[in-house]
């Protein structure tokens, strides 16, 4: 007899796969297998027709014209491109990039290798509760800044940047906004067109879709000017070569229609949950303490801090019970303290104290419960262990 699964409360790392979506995918790799770019025949031709109409059905969820649609294998390339397309294209003719202190480490790597090309990077604080001022974006700009990138919503504290004023900003200037949109499809609002925003970078296996494919926005009026990453066959409208893989589209495609029809029931549900679970947590653990805004956040996240705990001796007691994490699923092996923790003014003791928890489509409030009891348990022995340990140390 098989051991019960922890409970999963880890959306913000990965997400199931809706089985809708799965339903959609499964004849493109045992039937409907062809080529979309092989289209002498009718198995390319049918490949190419899903694929076009997954795009048409990301195009709605973001409120773009399917032609700005690029498809890709996932956010981090999306972040590459168009940083480094952008980099590569203005080289020698702007000089400057500007991003809040807490993007995600794809994002601050690419930022990296533009200084590279000669670009002065800019990394603009935020305040204790994660968001980052538009006036710091406005006086930051230069006649030489050749783009501004700012994750919708950041990736272990949930918080929903102010997009729409720090584009109407960055279009008055006329500098490019890359805004790294993974953590936010589903989640909040996207309009590409009332944000102002030119690149957008998603990923499916975030919204209830298949791992490696993504998507990267490209406005074409103002038209948005970049050097592809990758060459070769010039599929993509030549900014992104290599065969699509067509299942993967299509299953994205599914999950952003279902998106686009059912988010506004799915939010009140799991804002419930996440409050519940917060509450619980609060009310059975003294010295709990919330990370990030609570006003300007997802409504799955909680990033929540125990004072005098360990988060890694703490996910170590509920690995069995409870799917939780540190933080970014791109640095939870690291052991030195979030820097997006840090930049909120949490010392490391603190920082060190957290854990990042988010709840989704298919969280129940029966494992809500379940996990705030054991959370509340481990917290517990864990401060009676390290009591006990102090006490003898000091006989």
């Amino acid at each position: 007899m098989c051991a019960a699964r922890p409970i999963y409360i880890d959306y913000q790392a990965t997400t199931p796969v809706d089985t809708r979506v799965m339903d959609v995918m499964t004849p493109f790799f045992t039937e409907m297998f062809g080529n979309p770019h092989s289209t002498s025949h009718s198995y390319g031709l049918e490949a190419r027709d899903a694929v076009e109409a997954a795009r048409v059905q990301v195009a709605g969820m973001i409120n773009a014209d399917p032609r700005e649609v690029i498809f890709t294998s996932g956010a981090t390339e999306s972040n590459n491109m168009a940083i480094k397309g952008v980099g590569r294209f203005f080289a020698g003719r702007k000089g400057r990039m500007i991003a809040p202190v807490t993007e995600h480490k794809c994002v601050l790597e690419s930022l990296k290798y533009v200084a590279k090309l000669g670009y002065e990077i800019t990394l603009l604080p935020v305040g204790t509760d994660g968001l980052l001022d538009p006036a710091a974006v406005k006086d930051a700009i230069r006649d030489d800044t050749a783009l501004v990138s700012v994750m919708h919503v950041n990736n272990e504290i949930g918080v929903i940047q102010p997009m729409a004023e720090i584009g109407a900003i960055c279009r008055e200037r006329g500098v490019y906004l890359h805004s790294d949109a993974a953590q936010a499809a589903g989640k909040t609002s996207i309009d590409v067109a009332a944000m102002n925003i030119d690149l957008l970078s998603l990923s499916s296996h975030k919204m209830y879709g298949p791992m490696g494919v993504g998507v990267l926005y490209v406005r074409r009026k103002p038209r948005v000017r970049l050097e592809p990453l990758m060459h070769g066959g010039g599929q993509e409208r030549t900014l992104r070569s290599g065969t699509l893989p067509a299942p993967l589209v299509v299953g994205m495609g599914k999950a952003a229609e279902i998106i686009t029809n059912e988010t506004d029931a799915d939010h009140p549900r799991i804002r419930d949950l996440r409050d519940r679970l917060m509450k619980g947590l609060q009310q059975r653990v003294p010295g709990t303490f919330i990370n990030g805004s609570l006003d300007h956040r997802i409504s799955g996240n909680l990033n929540i801090g125990f004072e005098g705990i360990d988060s890694e001796a703490l996910m170590d007691a509920v690995k069995d019970q409870i799917a939780l994490s540190s933080g970014s699923a791109c640095t939870s092996a690291a052991v030195e303290p979030s820097y997006v923790l840090r930049a909120l003014g949490l010392s490391d003791t603190d920082a060190h104290a957290s854990v990042r928890m988010c709840v989704g489509r298919m969280t129940t409030s029966d494992e809500i419960d379940t996990a705030i009891a054991a959370l509340s348990a481990a917290v517990t022995t864990l401060r009676e262990a390290d009591e006990s340990r102090l006490r003898v140390h000091t006989a």
